[in-house]
């Protein structure tokens, strides 16, 4: 029998770029790391709250491998009020002005509050990642005059209430048209598609089940036209299986999804533990570029 032989694939499009920076997935899946600068964050209990504390860690996982850093000045955890404009303001900007002055890959900035986004691109950053997905539609415009990429997150309800009693007839259907329509909604406000991120929002407005669903379907979201991330890093779905009630502990578990989101095509998951996941991607993404002829 003639034996197989292996061939790296060559997906193309690989390189998404803009003025103020550039991702690269000729690897495959990248790694996204987390950076709350907030004192009630469900997953790090507020151990980032500071700005130096923040710019030392957002430091470590550029090293450890993140190739982009998302600085949130607000928690979204379920329950959460919102925060002030001028708190948020005050927590991230001094944080991004460093990073950016550190690092030489794309700082985001987690908010959909408007002031909020146009004080962290005067500061440096480079994505904007909103969890309404433009319901503002101001920061549709911002986006296109500063010419930088978007993700739109899929959120049913308010953090305050998203987790109240979420209801679907069609989880996948549901969030997967809704992102579409706000992807469609962006590129009408000018901001090109290659630079557009689609996010089911897994935990925000889901059951365990929803979760489930949406990460066993995600290949919809990734033949959609649009590039996807994901984040599923120390969620409390992830505790509802393994039985871990420390988000901390949750790293093995957050392991298997982001190993399946990656080998499914997601282009970019969102992660505390920067090291340990860039690991699970590398591995990932080499199985994943070899075919068999």
């Amino acid at each position: 029998m003639k034996s197989k032989k292996l061939k790296v694939k060559n997906d193309g499009d690989t390189i998404v770029s803009w003025p103020k920076g550039k991702l690269d997935f000729s690897a495959g899946c990248i790694v996204m790391g987390v950076l709350n600068v907030t004192p009630d964050s469900f997953s790090d209990g507020g151990e980032f709250f500071g700005t130096q504390k923040a710019i030392e860690h957002g430091l470590k996982m550029a090293s450890d491998g993140a190739e982009i850093i998302d600085v949130g000045g607000e928690s979204t955890r379920p329950g959460s009020e919102p925060v002030s404009t001028e708190q948020q303001i005050e927590r991230v900007v001094p944080v991004i002005e460093a990073l950016c002055k550190k690092i030489d890959i794309p700082v985001s900035v987690d908010t959909y509050n408007i002031e909020v986004a146009k004080a962290a691109l005067d500061a440096g950053a480079a994505i904007i990642n909103d969890i309404t997905a433009l319901s503002d539609e101001r920061t549709a415009k911002l986006a296109a005059e500063r010419q930088v990429p978007v993700v739109l997150m899929h959120m049913q309800g308010t953090p305050a209430t998203m987790q109240t009693e979420p209801k679907y007839n069609d989880v996948v259907g549901e969030v997967l048209e809704f992102l579409l329509s706000r992807a469609k909604l962006a590129e009408q406000h000018g901001i090109p598609k290659e630079r557009i991120f689609i996010d089911p929002g897994i935990g925000f407005g889901k059951t365990l089940e929803h979760n489930l669903l949406l990460l066993r379907k995600i290949d919809k979201f990734v033949t959609s036209g649009y590039r996807v991330l994901v984040g599923t890093s120390r969620k409390s779905f992830i505790g509802g299986i393994t039985g871990r009630k420390n988000p901390v502990e949750r790293i093995f578990g957050t392991a298997a999804t982001v190993a399946l989101c990656a080998a499914a095509g997601v282009s970019i998951v969102r992660v505390h533990d920067v090291a340990e996941m860039t690991d699970v991607i590398k591995v990932t993404n080499a199985i994943k570029k070899y075919d068999i002829y």
